[in-house]
């Protein structure tokens, strides 16, 4: 068994955004950082959250921002108001990556790229101007050994390629990240061991999530879902659906579901047909309350309105004009420029009977019910819902039973839709948990 530098002030556990920024802001103020990660390299995720245009943040006014963290809005408010979109693009810059706001309020850097980023970061980290370098210990695994001596000093063990390491630090920071993507680091496999600790941990859920859908050929059969959570719906398409449209998107839709205590939320946009069910923008936006439905019912619904810029009384008067020969699909393509992936999902959920009545398939056109019988796994999500509970933390994001131990970033208990607010928090929860360990130490 070997011992890591014995000068370490700091062992930070992780090496996503949050981590390096908890490292950024250390180093900086001149205090030692031994930084381990269980990957080969830095910002995995980071590196593939940017491979179709890096979205850094989102530039619509804080006010409006911080309401993006739904139950943790209140929690994430001072941390988000500290680093929030201003001062992302305002530290962006100063590595010498210039950003711009694109049409949606997206704030991405000017190349879209993530790598030269990281690459200016990791130059910063490792050759600072002021302070001291971060030491970096890669293919360094945490097995979960966190011991805090009557001195106060903490004890960590990691299995490295060289076997178990011993490190010992007056702090330490874990920012490991939630439960999706683990072949990129962030498995969830410290659950566990911060609960055999008495730490509490909030389940790890999909969040930003695509759906597997009930099948629509069984529920006609068999009537409405019904029942608790334990319910379990049939999954996936009809083999004729799937087989013709996986992959196709929805365009120009707009989608509506139930909240628990107040109007539906609506928005249009687009999605795609997988194999099974859903996923795409507008599902990842509507994913915590189709999730949540599901926890609580055994499963979801959102009405799908698939001509969102026509009203309901003139699709109606479309439908009911008289076809003549034409079949009912050729109908709906010549009234209503009906056809595709929005014709085959009218007759994919809807009954004979349905289709034959006007009424009933005009009605549908602008609201058709779309069962949903699970999320995807977790690992497949963009991001995870669940972890570290703020109510054992304090202000600074320091386990309160246990001085001198913070986390930060994904791991932390709260969620938030794609679009820059995901990056965001994370490295506003490193910024304030950098801002914690100073506390502690002086």
């Amino acid at each position: 068994m070997s011992t890591a530098p014995q000068t370490s002030t700091v062992i930070i556990v992780g090496a996503g955004p949050s981590g390096l920024m908890v490292a950024e802001r250390l180093s900086a103020a001149g205090i030692a950082v031994d930084l381990f990660d269980a990957m080969p390299s830095v910002g995995r995720k980071f590196l593939l959250a940017g491979k179709g245009g890096l979205n850094l943040s989102h530039a619509e006014p804080i006010d409006r921002f911080v309401t993006r963290y739904g139950a943790r809005q209140a929690t994430l408010n001072g941390p988000v108001r500290e680093f929030g979109p201003q001062q992302v693009r305002e530290w962006a810059k100063s590595l010498g990556v210039e950003t711009f706001v694109g049409s949606s309020g997206h704030v991405f850097p000017t190349d879209m790229k993530a790598a030269p980023l990281l690459r200016a970061w990791l130059m910063r980290l490792r050759h600072p101007e002021r302070g001291v370098a971060v030491r970096f210990h890669m293919r360094h695994r945490w097995n979960g050994s966190l011991e805090r001596g009557d001195d106060g000093v903490f004890s960590l063990g990691f299995e490295s390629p060289g076997g178990t390491l011993q490190a010992r630090s007056r702090a330490v920071v874990l920012a490991l990240g939630g439960g999706s993507w683990a072949r990129l680091g962030s498995d969830g496999a410290w659950v566990p061991w911060l609960q055999s600790r008495g730490i509490a941990v909030a389940p790890l859920l999909a969040a930003n999530c695509g759906f597997d859908a009930a099948s629509p050929r069984v529920l006609a059969a068999a009537g409405p879902v019904i029942g608790g959570p334990t319910s379990v719906a049939p999954v996936g398409w009809s083999e004729h659906f799937a087989s013709r449209h996986a992959g196709e998107p929805f365009k120009s839709v707009a989608i509506s579901v139930q909240t628990p205590n107040g109007p539906p939320w609506q928005r249009k946009g687009e999605f795609v047909a997988t194999a099974t069910g859903v996923e795409g923008s507008l599902i990842y936006a509507a994913s915590s309350l189709l999730r949540d439905q599901i926890l609580a019912r055994g499963h979801a619904v959102f009405e799908l309105d698939l001509l969102p810029d026509i009203s309901a009384q003139r699709v109606l008067a479309e439908v009911r004009h008289p076809r003549g020969t034409r079949s009912l699909s050729s109908h709906l393509k010549s009234r209503l420029h009906l056809h595709g992936i929005k014709a085959a999902i009218l007759f994919e959920v809807l009954s004979k009977d349905e289709l034959a009545q006007p009424s009933a398939l005009a009605a549908a056109i602008k609201a058709l019910p779309i069962r949903l019988a699970s999320t995807r796994p977790l690992d497949e999500a963009i991001s995870s819902a669940g972890g570290v509970c703020f109510e054992c933390l304090n202000r600074e994001l320091m386990v309160t039973a246990q001085p001198g131990l913070f986390c930060a970033g994904e791991m932390l208990d709260w969620e938030a839709p794609t679009g820059g607010y995901l990056l965001t928090a994370c490295l506003a929860t490193g910024a304030r948990a950098a801002q914690g360990v100073r506390q502690y130490l002086s």
